[in-house]
């Protein structure tokens, strides 16, 4: 791979390249692209989806939106340290116009929309849609779908979720948001096709972010990028965007530092165990006498957890660049963070979470209710919709459709394109909405 290519300008639709030189500065591409997607409505929904913490009675637990901002300034700065020394290792990049802010706007706007795709109730929300088709009610439809299209549904996955989020076609509008191809290939974390499960043990393919239904945008977006094919069969399956590996970073280092700094704000984690762990990843860094005058818990985690970002952030860039030459030739194997020195201790904080954070009463109480939420929505509407198809809809059919937002009234032949539009409008909703329309299914709110 070669970066000329990979910072490609191109958008949906355009008949021509687009040249780094001739961009307007004051709104570059790369910053259109993260402009449209702070406006899309598919990121205001994850004002109100879970993290992993619901909602409480206290103010500072982070949502969906509010975790993907954060990821988006430690991806903004891996990209823009990481550009700086790459614009020296390619001189001719500069001559193109190409700055260190570029790298910077890339990562920044894919890490802003990471978690696009994200159902409702957390990662519980993609299990609850597979679980659906897997083994409930949504398993009689197996026979009506090829094998691919079959695994896209029983392994719902959030990044496909995303990409076809970013990039399907309504009427009237090509491309979906239509963002720079540097943008979506930094976005698509595993790419490759729901089918064949995890061949390798190779980090990009450790799940998948393509649909059936995308797999032509998909390939458009490879092919221009120029990203490595993987697969030696018919099979899709490339060698990931380098930058893919910044975003990934950014998201590992929020969620394993931020996620714990909830836990212990919570009181679901004792303080001085906590800080115990924290002060290991910034023994190099901590000012020991300004820690000592903070009086309150709150400032003294904050304090810690910057300064943990820092250090991991450094640790990624120092990674990425060590490894650059392997990442372009697809032969960098695992996350940025797994090759770091702090492994050990981001592990110990990772497990300690899952034990009193993840597997906190509040958290397995909200998935149980989205599983039995998420599964009673697929079952009327996709109903509804084959009813409506097939011409036998019930009154009850009709008065459910009017519910349905007219971009997902699929009336295709593919039965695949109806149920995956089901999937899609009920991956939108926010918490709140998926309990509202629940609750007035159950005829419990009228």
């Amino acid at each position: 791979m070669n970066w000329e290519q990979l910072l490609s300008l191109k958008r949906f639709g355009d008949t021509q390249k687009r040249s780094r030189a001739d961009q307007d500065e004051t709104r570059l591409g790369f910053e259109v692209d993260f402009d449209r997607i702070i406006f899309s409505e598919a990121f205001r929904s994850l004002q109100d989806k879970t993290q992993v913490i619901p909602l409480s009675e206290t103010d500072f637990v982070h949502t969906r939106l509010t975790h993907s901002l954060e990821v988006s300034v430690v991806g903004r700065t891996l990209g823009r340290k990481v550009g700086e020394v790459l614009l020296e290792r390619y001189p001719k990049l500069k001559e193109l116009g190409y700055t260190f802010n570029d790298f910077g706007a890339i990562v920044a706007a894919a890490s802003l929309m990471h978690d696009i795709g994200n159902p409702p109730f957390g990662h519980s929300g993609e299990k609850a849609i597979g679980e659906y088709f897997n083994t409930g009610n949504g398993r009689q439809y197996k026979k009506e779908l090829t094998a691919k299209e079959y695994q896209d549904i029983i392994d719902f996955e959030g990044n496909a979720n995303g990409l076809k989020i970013l990039t399907e076609n309504r009427q009237g509008i090509h491309g979906g948001l239509r963002l720079s191809y540097a943008t979506l290939g930094a976005f698509i974390k595993y790419p490759k096709e729901s089918l064949p499960k995890k061949p390798t043990t190779h980090i990009e393919d450790k799940k998948y972010g393509c649909f059936q239904s995308e797999k032509n945008a998909f390939l458009d977006i490879a092919t221009d990028l120029g990203l490595l094919k993987k697969s030696k069969t018919a099979d899709i399956s490339f060698h990931r965007h380098p930058l893919t590996f910044l975003v990934e970073a950014a998201d590992d280092i929020c969620y394993t530092i931020i996620d714990f700094e909830d836990g212990i704000n919570l009181g679901l984690i004792e303080e001085e165990f906590a800080l115990e762990y924290l002060i290991k990843l910034v023994k190099d860094s901590i000012d020991t006498a300004k820690y000592h005058t903070l009086q309150l818990k709150k400032d003294r985690v904050s304090y810690l957890r910057a300064l943990a970002i820092n250090t991991l952030i450094h640790e990624a860039v120092s990674i990425f660049l060590a490894n650059e030459k392997a990442i372009l030739e697809g032969k960098f194997s695992t996350s940025l963070l797994d090759k770091c020195k702090y492994e050990a201790q981001i592990n110990d904080i990772i497990n300690i979470s899952i034990s009193k954070i993840y597997m906190s009463q509040e958290v397995v109480e909200k998935e149980v209710a989205g599983y039995k939420i998420i599964a009673d929505l697929l079952d009327v509407f996709i109903t509804a919709l084959n009813n409506y198809h097939k011409g036998s809809s019930t009154n009850y059919d009709h008065l459910l459709l009017n519910l349905l937002p007219k971009e997902f009234k699929v009336d295709s032949n593919s039965f695949y394109d109806r149920i995956m539009s089901i999937c899609s409008y009920i991956s939108r909703m926010s918490d709140s909405y998926a309990i509202r329309i629940h609750k007035k299914i159950q005829g419990t709110v009228i």
